[in-house]
């Protein structure tokens, strides 16, 4: 299996009158062709942020982002254009992320008249091909997303994704605006066109359910940087990290002989702004010491599990 993506010590600052921001810190890590990788974290980690740097929709600050072997951290408007053909996202909001003038219709189309590669009756083919292979009814050809219910406005975004045939699609929290019976359903289409059309996808949520169904392996981001990250099996039977192990206890259990012991995490969390060196995490983890504020690095404490916490074998009792 070759890996689709490779991301290398990826920065993402934004400046501010208060100082800068460190959004995205140093991430570093690769995904495999028709893989899916899980982004978890409490709001404001920075998981939407790594998406939209890794695709361009924001610039990097620093680190590199490979592509099909390719480097791709800084291209021109040229070769940007070739790239966001096999590089695609499906936003959080099914809503605001349609234009409203546009009917279902105009929105499939509009990546393919962009790409100037349908024109007339082949561009008519190609969007009604796309509206049947993500479930929209022909009816609907002419509707306009205050129209329709959340469902299908995110089907017209996953159709508009796919116009192009891409290779990587992240998905922005795709499902966390709609209700969960159609959660599931547009759960399933997305793993059902990942196997059809060997798509490798990013997948950020906060829902641990949810990547727990669609995931092959999960990364853990904590205020910008990765603190845990290997298959989604081994974390959910062996997570390392205490953020991790304090996310994956908030999973409500339907074991009412054998309920998950929650872990509640205290103390205030630390500004991302010109944060300083160490952990980010010790202010609120209950194994922190003096050696937490030096930096943390990710290392492997056994095959495809890395973990950055300077305490994890102690913590967890590993030889």
């Amino acid at each position: 299996m070759s890996a689709l993506l490779e991301v290398k010590h990826l920065k993402k600052y934004f400046s501010t009158h208060k100082g800068v921001v460190h959004a995205v810190d140093d991430v570093t890590f690769s995904l495999d062709e028709g893989k899916t990788m899980g982004v978890v974290g409490e709001s404001g980690c920075g998981k939407s942020t790594l998406g939209r740097t890794i695709i361009h929709l924001q610039e990097p600050t620093e680190g590199q982002i490979i592509f099909q072997g390719e480097d791709v951290t800084h291209l021109k408007r040229k070769d940007l254009d070739r790239l966001r053909e096999n590089m695609q996202i499906v936003f959080q909001d099914p809503y605001s992320s349609l234009n409203p003038r546009l009917s279902v219709r105009d929105t499939i189309a509009e990546p393919l008249i962009l790409s100037h590669k349908f024109k007339g009756a082949a561009l008519e083919k190609e969007v009604n091909r796309l509206m049947e292979l993500v479930g929209i009814e022909k009816r609907l050809h002419n509707a306009y997303p205050h129209e329709m219910d959340g469902g299908r406005r995110q089907r017209v975004g996953i159709g508009r994704a796919l116009a192009l045939n891409p290779k990587f699609i992240v998905c922005d929290e795709p499902v966390s605006a709609l209700d969960v019976s159609i959660q599931a359903q547009v759960l399933n289409l997305l793993m059902d066109l990942q196997q059809e059309n060997k798509l490798t996808y990013m997948f950020v949520t906060h829902d641990l359910s949810v990547v727990r169904h669609i995931s092959d392996s999960i990364c853990v981001m904590y205020l910008g940087q990765l603190v845990e990250t290997c298959s989604t099996e081994e974390l959910f039977k062996n997570q390392l990290h205490p953020y991790s192990k304090a996310l994956l206890s908030a999973i409500p259990s339907v074991d009412i002989h054998n309920p998950t012991k929650r872990i509640v995490i205290k103390g205030e969390i630390v500004s991302p702004i010109d944060p300083k060196p160490g952990c980010r995490f010790a202010a609120r983890c209950p194994y922190a010491c003096e050696a937490c504020k030096e930096p943390q690095k990710l290392e492997m404490i056994s095959t495809g599990h890395f973990v950055s916490c300077c305490r994890v074998k102690e913590i967890n009792q590993l030889s």
